[in-house]
């Protein structure tokens, strides 16, 4: 065993030295130049465009000129030309760019692309750096800049103080540094995930009086863009089960912008002919919005609107169904401020399908009939002759019946002359107020179309026709019919009520529109209601919109609990004044029967009192506020919108709330980025497709 020769040792392993440095290609992202902005603003597209671009362009597609629809098809990228371009509406062209490197912006943090030439030139010393393992290398870009890759994670651009001079001096590195950096990861940008493919409703947005839409002075096609984003973040949050089953994809929303036409007529310049110089900004700012209003009013220039708004939305109809051939959803409409007032107007002016007009006159007439029966009843009930109703039963007589008949009439039937005075005088009166409401129908502005009930009868003058006062214009027709119309921030009551429209008839409904929704915030100086003109005899509360997250605003909670607190303190104390009152007021009180009990000694002790004395002057139990009381029954508010409630109202932000005043004008412009009110228009809109929300919103319809 000692004599075994022992194996050679091994040498030792050599120690792990670094990792030989290993190259790994850049991955590209393709960005787009904000137009418009005097800062250079590069902004990213979704990782589902940049993808389908970036195939494109790995195919070499781009030596055609092949168009890649981007931004869920409103535009499109011209690869070879690198432009994205607006489909549907007018915008300038943007700069396209495959983007690898960037460099931080002079005066903020965001970072600027390097032209796809020279990133090329920056990837291959980077390449070059990296296998060699040799750095501080310098490369000199297009516009004489000094780029200096010190490492892999630190690479810096140099912005030269001056350019050669006399002396032939160069550029040097001794201007402010900007860091660079190498692919899309190491930056700090949002890039969005992209927007579902399938579409399932398109909605067309009619822009109020101005070219800017809100407080930001923003344009339609930017306000829209914001809806939508905003309508995005809530089908994720609130119908997330339908989009794990692949029942829907979004909401289509496209701006329809009229301003521009109308000013584009020249009364631009015969405006300013006729302008005073002073406070020249704000005269401009009245020419260029508020006068849209007088515009509308005038015959010439409401043709012009109504034709641009109808023409706009059929070509956008179509341009749409061209670039989607495989949609099958329905069209919506909304509109805010006056737009929502040349929608209306034109809804009213719209024409049913023959067939579907000759279903609504039978059920008219069916309900016409019914309707009439009752309402003779009630006639003969107010003359006290409800002794003649079964005459006039077995005769098939209703109340339109009844205003045919003449006193022989009357006579053939056997109703005695007393009675039948009666009647005859009731008629002659009615057909007097009837004549009075015809002579007033037929002023000047009366658009001669039937009335809210569909029908030209006049019978019943407390409706007057929804298209009294209308502009005389020959409005045009669309070539859809809407599913529902959403009004935001809508003056629609006000204008009818100052034609002359004091009622609306609870069996109107819109020709070729059956939904019609209402949304306003409450501190919103332009808009007005509409239910009321339908109920004027009933007072009642607008649909509160619940809050987007499920319960009501803190602060109104607070509200409401302290105004019910106050209540019931002011009726406690109430309670004790009164019973003070009686205890100096009592009078001698008759003995109480040994048999009653202590209670029914005070009730007629009270009773007794009250009889004597008289209640208490002015003490009268507080009722509790509006926002308090529970509807004891549904309100009917007729057809307008299939027999659901009209108006809904915002809920306040608490800073809001402190002063009405200081935030009305926010209150006008606030619907474009409201969850509130996008929640609404999705719900409405998927509820016509059997789709409903995750958890029922409290408060809710």
């Amino acid at each position: 065993m000692a004599g075994r020769e022992q194996p050679p040792e091994q040498p030792p392993p050599p120690a792990p030295g670094p990792a030989e440095p290993r190259y790994e290609a850049v991955a590209p992202h393709w960005f787009y130049r904000k137009a418009g902005e005097p800062r250079e603003r590069w902004v990213p597209f979704s990782a589902q465009d940049s993808a389908r671009l970036e195939e494109a362009h790995g195919a070499g597609r781009e030596k055609e000129d092949v168009v890649v629809p981007t931004s869920g098809g409103r535009y499109d990228v011209h690869l070879k030309q690198r432009q994205r371009v607006a489909v549907y509406w007018e915008e300038e062209v943007s700069e396209v760019r495959r983007c690898t490197w960037f460099y931080k912006g002079d005066k903020d943090n965001k970072y600027i692309p390097y032209s796809e030439t020279f990133s090329e030139e920056l990837e291959e010393a980077y390449m070059i750096a990296v296998t060699l393992d040799e750095w501080k290398k310098k490369l000199e870009s297009p516009s004489r800049e000094i780029i200096i890759l010190h490492n892999p994670k630190l690479m810096v651009h140099y912005h030269p103080v001056a350019t050669s001079d006399d002396w032939g001096s160069t550029p040097t590195e001794q201007g402010r540094p900007r860091t660079v950096k190498r692919g899309v990861e190491n930056i700090a940008v949002e890039i969005p995930n992209g927007e579902p493919l399938q579409i399932d409703h398109l909605v067309f947005v009619v822009h109020g009086i101005g070219p800017a839409c809100d407080i930001r002075f923003r344009s339609i096609v930017q306000c829209v863009n914001d809806f939508r984003n905003v309508s995005l973040s809530m089908l994720q949050a609130h119908f997330k089960k339908a989009q794990e089953q692949e029942q829907i994809g979004r909401v289509e929303f496209l701006p329809v912008n009229w301003h521009s036409s109308l000013h584009s007529t020249g009364v631009d310049v015969d405006l300013e002919r006729i302008t005073l110089p002073s406070i020249n900004r704000l005269r401009h700012f009245i020419n260029d919005t508020i006068l849209d209003v007088f515009f509308y009013n005038s015959s010439t220039y409401c043709q012009t609107i109504v034709d641009t708004v109808a023409s706009e939305m059929n070509r956008l109809y179509q341009l749409f169904l061209q670039r989607n051939p495989h949609f099958k959803g329905g069209v919506s409409i909304a509109g805010h401020s006056l737009g929502s007032l040349i929608l209306f107007d034109l809804l009213t002016n719209q024409k049913a399908a023959p067939e579907e007009d000759e279903q609504s006159r039978e059920g008219s007439r069916t309900a016409s009939s019914n309707t009439g029966v009752e309402e003779l009843k009630e006639i003969l009930k107010k003359l006290e002759l409800s002794e003649y109703c079964d005459v006039f039963e077995k005769e098939k007589m209703d109340r339109e019946a009844l205003f045919l008949c003449t006193e022989e009439n009357l006579k053939e039937v056997g109703i005695p002359l007393g009675p039948r005075m009666k009647i005859l005088n009731y008629i002659s009166s009615k057909k007097e107020m009837q004549g009075i409401s015809e002579r007033s129908a037929a002023a000047p502005g009366h658009s001669g179309q039937t009335g809210p009930d569909g029908t030209s009868d006049s019978r019943d003058c407390q409706y007057r026709d929804i298209g009294l006062g209308q502009v005389s214009a020959n409005y045009p027709q669309l070539i859809y019919k809407p599913t529902i119309f959403f009004a935001f921030g809508s003056p629609i009551g006000m204008f009818l009520t100052v034609r002359g429209v004091k009622r609306i008839n609870p069996n109107y409904s819109l020709p070729t529109c059956k939904g019609f929704f209402n949304i306003f915030h409450p501190f919103d100086p332009v808009a007005y209601r509409i239910e009321p003109m339908i109920v004027p005899d009933v007072e009642f509360e607008p649909m509160l919109l619940p809050h987007h997250k499920g319960r009501k605003r803190m602060h109104l909670e607070l509200k409401e609990g302290l105004t019910r607190m106050s209540v019931d303190l002011k009726n406690n104390l109430l309670g004790s004044l009164r019973v003070a009152w009686q205890s100096f007021t009592r009078a001698p009180l008759p003995a109480v029967e040994a048999g009653s009990t202590d209670v029914e000694a005070e009730a007629e002790a009270e009773a007794s009192v009250e009889k004597q004395t008289g209640p208490p002057p002015d003490v009268k139990p507080e009722e509790p506020p509006p926002a308090a009381k529970e509807e004891a029954s549904p309100i009917n508010v007729g057809r307008l919108n299939g027999g659901n409630r009209i108006d809904y109202v915002l809920q306040e932000k608490p800073i809001e709330s402190f002063n009405e005043y200081l935030f009305a004008l926010q209150g006008h412009l606030c619907y474009w980025e409201s969850e509130d009110t996008v929640l609404l228009v999705l719900k409405e809109i998927y509820q016509t497709q059997g789709i409903t929300l995750d958890q029922p919103l409290p408060g809710s319809q």
